[in-house]
């Protein structure tokens, strides 16, 4: 784990890069109920039964689309597990494997892994709860395979620095960054595919993507720097997102992540 501190602003920072092998277990479920939701809430907060390897759990509720390329139906839920190194085959067999109630359908579980230089979170990182004008940003974003290395690059030396500066200015709450390492179910009538995940705690009002929030961060440290908008349009041939969603944080038991990034 790397930190990184601001001079200027001086709000300690965790970054978390792929060496340091943070593995998230991702799965996009479908649940008709409340009661559904209360199930699925209690197993996020009760991530201790994993054990030392699992570093928290988190539980997304869909609130609305930004951005939408699929005719796919929009799940009700995202949940997200993190592991360190990998992921323990109980925790595959309880999250993935064991049959649900009918109220609650899987339709995607996939391993993530960090991307290069855009996983970045306050080192004090305890939720949003006390953000309540925030929403968690999905965008589920779909890279053409003969451009995952570019794309890495652009991420490495771009958006996910100007994603920090956003963060360490309390603009984001959090980056993370995430790409498919592998899918292990996904639901045949799902009609959608992505091979990258990027959330984001962040105000929908006025917020037009991240381009041109990035672009103006660079610029703000550069102000004579050559013009990156081009760097960011650039991104649009490498991928296609498929779905671009606010959601509202049911569970973010995930404060251990930054606790790892301060003691690495």
């Amino acid at each position: 784990m790397a930190e990184t501190i601001d001079p200027v602003f001086d709000t300690p920072l965790a970054r978390i890069e792929p060496d340091d092998r943070l593995v998230v277990l991702a799965r996009a479920i479908q649940a008709s109920d409340p009661g559904a939701e209360t199930a699925l809430r209690d197993a996020a907060v009760d991530w201790a039964r994993f054990g030392e390897a699992c570093h928290g759990q988190a539980l997304y509720r869909h609130r609305s689309v930004f951005q939408n390329a699929s005719d796919a139906p929009v799940w009700s839920h995202l949940a997200l597990s993190y592991f360190r190194h990998s992921v323990p085959a109980d925790a595959v067999r309880d999250l993935v494997d064991t049959p649900r109630a009918a109220e609650t359908g899987l339709l995607r579980a996939e391993i993530l892994l960090t991307t290069p230089a855009s996983f970045v979170l306050p080192r004090g990182w305890q939720g949003s709860a006390d953000q309540p004008d925030r929403q968690a940003s999905l965008e589920y974003i779909q890279v053409h395979s003969a451009h995952l290395d570019a794309y890495r690059d652009v991420m490495r030396d771009y958006c996910g620095p100007a994603a920090t500066k956003l963060v360490r200015e309390g603009r984001f709450g959090t980056f993370r960054g995430m790409e498919t390492a592998a899918v292990l179910y996904h639901d045949p009538d799902l009609k959608i595919d992505w091979n990258q995940i990027h959330l984001c705690e962040l105000a929908p009002d006025g917020f037009r993507g991240f381009g041109p929030e990035f672009e103006a961060a660079l610029r703000a440290d550069a102000p004579d720097a050559p013009d990156t908008s081009g760097i960011f349009a650039g991104l649009d041939p490498m991928r296609r997102i498929s779905r671009w969603t606010f959601n509202d944080p049911v569970v973010e038991a995930d404060a251990a992540l930054a606790r790892e990034g301060r003691a690495g």
